[in-house]
């Protein structure tokens, strides 16, 4: 289809609308007063595959704002990941 000089300009001076990814569920990981700095690293780079850099980035996040969401996904592939955290004294929880 052919189109006008003026209807190309119309749609080139629209608005892009970006569409909103789903990010579906989040894996936030809570601080607490017991597990050590190494403990957190190590989970985190076990069960959520962090490289060490950004998981050491996630426990100061969790030491100094008391949560930090360490992985996004659906709900089915989040919930063994924080069934393997809390099962190594770890306080995480699922949030939509």
């Amino acid at each position: 289809m052919i189109q006008s000089p003026l209807t190309r300009e119309k749609e080139q001076s629209l608005p892009v609308l970006l569409e909103q990814e789903d990010e579906g569920e989040k894996l936030v990981l809570y601080n607490d007063d017991i597990n050590t700095f190494d403990h957190v690293i190590r989970c985190l780079m076990r069960y959520c595959q962090h490289e060490a850099e950004q998981a050491e980035q996630c426990a100061w996040i969790v030491h100094l704002k008391g949560r930090c969401t360490v992985k996004q996904g659906t709900y089915a592939e989040l919930l063994p990941v924080q069934t393997a955290l809390c099962d190594q004294g770890l306080s995480a929880a699922i949030e939509g």
